[in-house]
């Protein structure tokens, strides 16, 4: 799945509205979600226009661990 520029037509896309979750290869990624959508801990809980928000972590801060 390719993954894209944050979506703004979501209702938040503020701090307060990311998730980070996992796939199933292991890999995380942090999403945007509406508020009030709870506990999301994996991406396949993820509706196809939060998908389209996620961004894969370590393409932002490198394949190491800080």
């Amino acid at each position: 799945m390719a993954h894209s520029e944050r979506n703004t037509d979501l209702n938040s896309v503020g701090y307060e509205s990311l998730v980070w979750v996992r796939d199933e290869a292991g890999k995380e990624f942090s999403c945007s979600v509406n508020p009030g959508r709870g506990q999301v801990k994996n991406f396949n809980e993820l509706s196809q226009e939060e998908k389209a928000t996620c961004m894969d972590v370590n393409q932002i801060v490198g394949t190491e661990r800080w």
